[in-house]
């Protein structure tokens, strides 16, 4: 006899593309933490964004999030069907790129992830890469996300990313790192701050902590926490671009990339202090998969991007 408590198929027989479109708007909507952010993200109104995560939950038969007045928030459900989504997107791009290996072409996509504030580095090796890469496969289409180095890494682990380029802060066990860049950061003020014209050589560590300093809000190197800790931190910023931006208003002090303040430095807008005692190094390292299948573009990609390292 035949049970009827059987449950019902919840997703068609043929997962097609308004499907996967519907899976990319929501999983754009979880990681950007809202309707609003997503709508700049995803480039359509926030209308047809809510349109879509409807339409996604009329398909699914359940409540994914809560939006409203009381604010965005995901429901177990809709966490479950996250997870579920990024498997399912992953292993889209594992398909597209063993099929590219297999085309011995140059066609296809390249997704890099990159941490921001690089393309001012003197050592152009992603840039210079990327431009060969580009002479070899006129027809590839390089796709460049700009995210936080822990959202590179599970995107590189999950196949959504061929290749990421992050800070060593720390290594994890499915990924080889591949050294990139060396960057020294030194303590700045701006003209408008009472240390810019003053001879601060032998200002103490204490006199110094007297001056309100703004510090980053990621993640940071054990050896750079210890620099930071001397200053008095009454300000935080999540990228360099919001640390730049407060000590140029004059009030704070902060630690910022040589390559990146230089811009400012020789406008006469920010000035070094005390360099020799005030500084520390990052280390900027390729990530890619272990154990990725073979993909023609990537390796191509590390082909030129080792010759920019010899």
């Amino acid at each position: 006899m035949t049970s009827q408590t059987s449950k019902k198929s919840l997703l068609p027989h043929k997962i097609g593309d308004t499907h996967i479109r519907l899976l990319r708007i929501y999983k754009t909507v979880i990681e950007s933490g809202g309707f609003a952010s997503a709508e700049i993200e995803l480039n359509i109104s926030r209308p047809a964004i809510s349109l879509a995560i409807s339409e996604l939950e009329s398909l699914l038969n359940m409540r994914l999030c809560h939006r409203g007045r009381a604010g965005f928030s995901v429901t177990d459900e809709g966490e479950e069907v996250y997870q579920a989504a990024l498997q399912l997107l992953g292993s889209l791009e594992t398909f597209k790129s063993q099929v590219n290996a297999i085309n011995r072409e140059l066609k296809g996509e390249f997704n890099i992830g990159i941490t921001d504030n690089l393309a001012t580095m003197p050592q152009m090796h992603i840039t210079q890469a990327l431009a060969a890469l580009k002479d070899r496969g006129p027809d590839i289409v390089i796709n460049i996300r700009m995210i936080p180095p822990k959202d590179i890494e599970t995107a590189v682990i999950d196949g959504q990313l061929h290749i990421g380029v992050v800070p060593d802060l720390r290594v994890l066990s499915g990924l080889n790192y591949i050294p990139l860049y060396k960057e020294k950061s030194l303590l700045y003020c701006s003209k408008e701050h009472p240390l810019f014209s003053k001879d601060n050589s032998t200002l103490s560590t204490e006199a110094l902590a007297e001056f309100e300093a703004v510090l980053p809000a990621y993640p940071q190197a054990a050896e750079t926490k210890q620099q930071q800790k001397k200053l008095k931190a009454t300000a935080t910023s999540t990228d360099r671009e919001g640390i730049v931006f407060l000590i140029l208003t004059g009030r704070y002090i902060g630690f910022l990339p040589i390559h990146f303040a230089e811009r400012w430095v020789k406008d006469g807008l920010l000035a070094e202090i005390q360099p020799e005692q005030h500084n520390f190094v990052t280390h900027y390292s390729a990530i890619v998969r272990k154990g990725a299948r073979t993909n023609l573009i990537l390796e191509s990609y590390l082909e030129e991007l080792n010759t920019t390292l010899e």
